[in-house]
C-alpha cells in the first residue's frame, strides 16, 4: 500500500506494552477457553463478550516496557490506515447521507484489555465493540494472520481493520442493532443467518472503502487486490472449522463461508456502491 502523505489518525489509544490489570470478568479462565474456542469454530465472541462484561475503561496502572522501534513504526502504519478509512467514509457519508460520519476509535493492545463490551483478549481476534464504538486489536494478530492462516501482505491487513470499520458503518447506520435485537426471538439457525449477512455485508463495505481509497488517493499497489482476498478466504467459517475440527457445519456459521466473503468483498470492490451492498434482502447469499 501506499500510505505517503496519507494523516495519521488521532482516533487510536495505544495500551501497547501497558500493563492490565485482570479483566476476564463473569468466568475467569473458563471464559477464555470459551472465547478461544469460539474463535477457532467460527463463531462470533460479540454475545459471549457482552455477557462477560467486566469494568469499563483502560485501567491500566503502570508503563511496563517501552515500544520497540518497529512496534511504533506498526502503530504509525494503522492509524494512517485508520486516517483512510475516516477520510473515505466521510465523503461517502456527505454524498450517499447528507450525514457527517462520526469515526470510531482504535484500541490497539497486546495480550488482554478492557473494552466496552467486557474482557478483550487477543485470541478473539480483532473485534468491533458497539457500546464503546472502538475497535480492539491486538497487532500480533497480523502474524497469526500471516503463519497460520497463509495471508501475509499490508493489505490483507488493511483487509482486516476495513471489515471492523465496516461494522462501525453498520452501527451507525442502525443495522447492527435490528439484528442483535433479534437473539431470543429467532431460532438460533434464523440468528446465524442474519449474522452471517452482518458479516457479509461489513465485508462489501470493506470492499467499497478500498474502491474508494484507490479511487481518491491511489492507495493499492500491485498484489494488494490478491492479498485482500487472501485474507478473506482465510476466516472463512467453512475454513476455520475444516482447520479446528475437520468437518463443517453450515447452520453454525456466523460470519460466512470463504467463497461468500471474497464474493461479497469483490463486488464492493468493484461497484463502490453502497446501495449494492444489501445482504439482507436477498434470498441466497
Amino acid at each position: 500500500m501506499r500510505l505517503e502523505g496519507q494523516r495519521a489518525s488521532e482516533n487510536v489509544e495505544d495500551r501497547r506494552g501497558t500493563r492490565v490489570g485482570p479483566v476476564i470478568a463473569g468466568g475467569g479462565l473458563g471464559a477464555l477457553i470459551l472465547a478461544v474456542v469460539m474463535m477457532f469454530m467460527g463463531r462470533d465472541p460479540q454475545p459471549f463478550l457482552e455477557q462477560a462484561k467486566g469494568p469499563r475503561g483502560g485501567g491500566a496502572p503502570g508503563q511496563e516496557r517501552e515500544l520497540t522501534a518497529a512496534e511504533k513504526a506498526q502503530g504509525e502504519w494503522v492509524k494512517r490506515v485508520l486516517g483512510a478509512t475516516e477520510d473515505v467514509w466521510s465523503d461517502l457519508f456527505k454524498k450517499a447521507f447528507n450525514a457527517e460520519y462520526q469515526p470510531p476509535k482504535l484500541v490497539m493492545y497486546t495480550g488482554q484489555t478492557r473494552s466496552g463490551c467486557g474482557a478483550a483478549q487477543a485470541a478473539v481476534g480483532p473485534f468491533y465493540c458497539p457500546a464503546d464504538q472502538t475497535v480492539y486489536i491486538d497487532l500480533s494478530f497480523y502474524e497469526e494472520l500471516h503463519r497460520k492462516f497463509g495471508a501475509p501482505g499490508d493489505f490483507a491487513q488493511a483487509y482486516v481493520l476495513a471489515h471492523e470499520i465496516g461494522h462501525h458503518v453498520q452501527h451507525l447506520l442502525g443495522i447492527t442493532d435490528k439484528v442483535h435485537k433479534l437473539q431470543g426471538r429467532v431460532s438460533k439457525e434464523e440468528y446465524n443467518d442474519q449474522s452471517v449477512r452482518l458479516e457479509l455485508q461489513a465485508d462489501f463495505f470493506a470492499g467499497v472503502w478500498a474502491h474508494h481509497a484507490q479511487k481518491t488517493k491511489g492507495l493499492l499497489e500491485a498484489g494488494d487486490i490478491e492479498e485482500g482476498l487472501k485474507a478473506a478466504t482465510a476466516i472463512g467459517d467453512d475454513r476455520l472449522q475444516m482447520q479446528s475440527q475437520g468437518y463443517v457445519v453450515p447452520e453454525s456459521f456466523t460470519h460466512g463461508t470463504s467463497e461468500q466473503r471474497v464474493r461479497w468483498f469483490r463486488k464492493g470492490l468493484a461497484s463502490g456502491d453502497l446501495k449494492e451492498g444489501d445482504t439482507f434482502s436477498i434470498r441466497k447469499l
